[in-house]
């Protein structure tokens, strides 16, 4: 849906309340407590439209209950508006532009923004094993290397590896899905990557490309194994990390443009935002529905 699209279809709060329980239920409710389907529309109160009863509990509840809409104040449209700003920003969207834009303030944005993360980063497709051509490479968040002001030294901040940005892992289906997350100290050795593409990749039918980082050495004694030399060449026919390099490039903008910094504690949320959103677009723009049902179980 386009902003457009979500301001119109959901007027008032009954309707959205309307749309999220047939995201969630598709016209079979159960109760969120006991998961009984011995459930009914409530018959007292104000917000009698909204609520329902349980005959085996004894309990009412909403749609809301068990999700990221639980307890809130907010609107639930401003929840939809939100959503729809945040997959439609391909480089992504700050919580002050949001808040601008939906006329609320931003630490409220940005807290909701951090729940809808949380929904992406718990994303059940994350468990499916990548295969076939598979690239893996990683890459280092951070500010720009300042140059030094000392004429004649050569001391100049170091790039790549050598940085003290924050290192982030990845791994990309060619052509399909991307998996990647912030390193954990140490994991960027062998014994560290090693575990990660063991986690993600799927041995049987799999080649898996890599740089010549030492790191990946091993790699090659337990799957099919590709390496390529950018000091030499960027591509050798179907031996490229182009695909991965793409994204890394997306989540670059993302900070440069957007955040400009990413705490230890949240980075991980970021970047799984970044890949929820680029599996979305693969093959088509990124489906609201689907991002809702995602956050009617989270």
């Amino acid at each position: 849906m386009t902003i457009i699209e979500v301001f119109n279809s959901f007027q008032t709060q009954e309707q959205a309340i309307q749309y999220l329980e047939q995201v969630r239920w598709k016209d079979r409710p159960d109760c969120p407590y006991c998961h009984s389907l011995a459930v009914c529309r409530h018959a007292s109160g104000d917000r009698a439209g909204s609520r329902w009863q349980c005959q085996d509990c004894q309990r009412a509840f909403s749609a809301t209950v068990g999700t990221i809409f639980h307890g809130t104040h907010i609107p639930l449209r401003n929840w939809f508006l939100c959503l729809a700003l945040m997959l439609n920003a391909k480089k992504s969207a700050s919580s002050h532009q949001i808040a601008r834009d939906l006329g609320i303030r931003q630490p409220t944005v940005w807290s909701m923004m951090h729940r809808i993360r949380v929904a992406m980063a718990n994303d059940p497709q994350q468990s499916v094993l990548l295969h076939g051509i598979v690239e893996a490479d990683e890459t280092y968040i951070g500010g720009k290397p300042r140059k030094t002001n000392r004429h004649g030294y050569d001391d100049k901040p170091k790039r790549g590896r050598g940085t003290s940005k924050k290192p982030v892992i990845g791994l990309m289906e060619r052509g399909g899905r991307v998996i990647a997350r912030p390193a954990k100290p140490g994991e960027l050795g062998t014994k560290g990557l090693g575990k990660f593409i063991e986690k993600f990749v799927d041995k049987a039918g799999t080649l898996l490309i890599t740089d010549e980082w030492s790191g990946y050495s091993r790699v090659r004694e337990t799957r099919l194994h590709a390496t390529i030399n950018h000091a030499v060449e960027y591509a050798n026919g179907m031996i490229h990390t182009n695909s991965i390099e793409g994204f890394w490039g997306l989540v670059k903008r993302a900070w440069y443009g957007q955040h400009h910094h990413y705490s230890e504690k949240y980075m991980n949320l970021y970047i799984a935002e970044a890949c929820y959103k680029f599996n979305q677009r693969i093959g088509r723009s990124p489906a609201f529905g689907e991002a809702m049902a995602l956050l009617a179980h989270a």
